[in-house]
């Protein structure tokens, strides 16, 4: 997992001469993260964004690299199934610096094993798919499909 560690100094960013900020736009942020810029701002505006977000003298952000790790680690989380409060958390405490280590180790063991407990459940799931499949390779080759499409008499759906 990515993960910045805000104790790291981040180096100010560079700018083109004039003093405008040389970071990426938000439309470039959305393509290299893969998150929408209505996404990004709703990050940033609910607290999942721990670094503060340049801008330039017009007002227009301008994102670094070490904002789009932590937005992708936000992704990351998110695709796994961490709510938004669980993920707020994490970037408080992370935001926070040294010291809470092992409150983030804890937030991330408990949804390792939220997400080990689904995958599980998925693969029982795969399990009866594979079975299904089997099960109409076989009738098909035998040329015994026709009773597939009915239920049966003990209950079961083809």
């Amino acid at each position: 997992m990515l993960e910045i560690k805000p104790e790291r100094t981040i180096p100010p960013t560079p700018t083109n001469g004039t003093g405008t900020p040389t970071g990426l736009s938000i439309g470039e942020a959305s393509r290299r993260t893969g998150v929408s810029v209505h996404t990004l701002r709703y990050y940033e505006r609910v607290g999942l964004v721990i670094t503060s977000i340049d801008r330039t003298p017009g007002g227009r952000r301008r994102y670094r690299q070490p904002d789009l790790d932590w937005i992708i680690l936000c992704t990351k989380l998110r695709a796994t199934g961490m709510p938004i409060r669980n993920i707020q958390r994490y970037a408080e405490l992370a935001s926070a610096g040294h010291g809470n280590e092992e409150h983030r180790l804890a937030l991330m063991e408990a949804h390792r094993a939220e997400v080990t407990a689904r995958i599980d459940e998925l693969q029982l799931n795969l399990k009866l798919i594979d079975h299904k499949i089997h099960v109409y390779r076989e009738r098909l080759a035998a040329g015994d499909a026709e009773s597939l499409w009915m239920p049966t008499i003990e209950g079961g759906v083809g």
